[in-house]
């Protein structure tokens, strides 16, 4: 995958990135045998990076993995206060993994896990508004006027206005109803507040997509490392300039 120049030369270890484009201004870049100019892209494992006169080494492969955490489980890294497990313990593999975002530890659903330190700021920074995508489970039916006053925000217990979300009736169960909720923010404890505000107490959160990744078929405590176009894709929609 091609990415500019410098940032290739952070990755592996030439200090800052404005460092590295001072290297490259300098004049001691070269890519394919022809002087590297500032702002140029390359593909490390594809092409030919030197430094004066001196290959770079390869850069880390980043890692992608989906993973559908259960109730009970910690999205966090470790659980020095807590005895719970964490979505970490859930994926044993040799490379450090970090979960993008977090999702309660009453919900379930999808969690993205990843080294690729760039995605993560695209997926979790308030300003870019992705959407995430849930099923929920509420305990009552609900009437038209809350679920409009759902789909509008709500204004909530700290005082925050809560953003318009897409919530569609999907099916009953028993005397509750499944819920598709799509949301473009995430405050702690968002759902289950906003239904208990709208007397719709939540019995179940399930996050069924982050993005353009989706859940799919995994079962709790399941997991997989995405494949290159899932990568692609989710890459591509993180870093799409915000409407």
């Amino acid at each position: 995958m091609e990415e500019r120049i410098q940032k290739i030369l952070a990755r592996v270890g030439y200090g800052s990135r404005r460092s590295c484009e001072k290297i490259i201004s300098s004049g001691r870049v070269t890519v394919n045998g022809k002087g590297a100019q500032l702002g140029a892209k390359a593909d490390p494992h594809v092409d030919d990076i030197r430094v004066d006169g001196r290959p770079i080494a390869n850069p880390p492969e980043n890692t992608y993995i989906a993973l559908y955490k259960p109730r009970g489980v910690l999205s966090t890294v470790n659980s020095e206060k807590d005895s719970r497990q964490t979505v970490i313990d859930m994926v044993q593999i040799p490379e450090r993994v970090y979960p993008v975002g977090r999702l309660d530890v009453d919900s379930e659903g999808l969690i993205l896990l990843t080294n690729d330190g760039e995605l993560t700021n695209r997926l979790t920074h308030p300003r870019y508004e992705h959407e995430k995508q849930y099923r929920v489970l509420i305990a009552k039916k609900p009437d038209e006027k809350q679920l409009e006053a759902w789909r509008r925000g709500i204004i909530l217990s700290d005082g925050y206005h809560s953003a318009p979300a897409v919530v569609e009736t999907l099916s009953t169960h028993g005397k509750g109803v499944w819920l598709n909720i799509v949301m473009r923010e995430g405050r702690k404890r968002q759902i289950r507040e906003t239904g208990s505000l709208l007397g719709l107490p939540v019995v179940k959160i399930i996050r069924t997509r982050i993005g353009s990744l989706r859940l799919g078929y995994l079962k709790p405590r399941q997991w997989r490392k995405l494949s290159g176009q899932e990568i692609r894709d989710l890459r591509k929609y993180a870093f799409a300039k915000p409407q």
